[in-house]
């Protein structure tokens, strides 16, 4: 896999040469952009830790009962705190966005703008735009926002412990996916553990973690991922008993 990794950069550089197309550097316009897609794991901290308060708050200032003797019904309430805690993140990838895109227009210019982005598809170079490029290299970092939101806010519903989720979703988010790169490198099961799944870029401009995964089959882990988190959320609200 690495080999067949090198000799797609291999035609891609060969392909730069022959058409005098740079390559994306650090300080551009658009390798500062790219690179601002690492702060998404800042945001990601941020989000897990409005998502982990979001629900345990209420039991745990006791304004869970004023809350739920409201005619909304749980699933409208626990529904509405979710999708809070999604605008929250996409509010801070919109500032995140705009303001590395006017930073990066003032230190290094926006001369070369027009520069394509060189893909490797079906055995041949293809030159796509690079602001798709960038949002989608910002739409794949949000993968793991989305997860690690969703998994806080169900260690918040679940154990009603602030300090629980925000502990559980750190760790995870900044120690599963080394655990989960090790595993890897000797069982083939480790391709059904979530982080193996997280980091769809890996079929961008990568290789798969392990050998024969392809998109749609991590595509498809995150959703029953998804769907396992929401469950287990939604189940054990309902069934709640507030009075405990």
């Amino acid at each position: 896999m690495y080999k067949n990794h090198l000799e797609q950069q291999l035609k891609i550089n060969e392909y730069r040469l022959e058409h005098n197309i740079k390559p994306v550097a650090l300080n551009t316009f658009w390798g500062y952009l790219v690179n601002s897609a690492d702060i998404i794991s800042l945001i990601t901290l941020f989000t897990i830790i409005v998502a982990a308060g979001s629900v345990a708050s209420e039991f745990s200032w006791g304004t869970i009962k004023l809350l739920l003797i409201r005619p909304a019904s749980r699933t409208k309430i626990l529904l509405s705190k979710y999708i809070a805690a999604l605008l929250f993140a996409l509010c801070m990838l919109l500032l995140l966005f705009v303001f590395s895109a006017v930073i990066g227009a003032i230190i290094f210019g926006i001369e070369e703008i027009r520069e394509p982005y060189l893909a490797y598809q079906n055995g041949t170079v293809v030159e796509k735009s690079m602001l798709l490029h960038v949002m989608q290299v910002y739409a794949l970092n949000c993968v793991d926002l989305v997860m690690m939101t969703t998994f806080a806010f169900m260690i918040s519903a679940v154990f009603r412990n602030h300090s629980l989720a925000i502990g559980l979703a750190t760790f995870a988010l900044f120690v599963g996916p080394q655990i989960t790169t090790l595993l890897a490198m000797k069982f083939d099961w480790a391709k059904y553990l979530l982080f193996a799944n997280t980091n769809l870029a890996q079929y961008i401009d990568g290789t798969p973690l392990v050998e024969g995964m392809t998109m749609a089959f991590s595509i498809m882990m995150l959703l029953v991922y998804f769907v396992i988190f929401n469950t287990l959320t939604l189940l054990i609200f309902r069934k709640r008993d507030i009075a405990a």
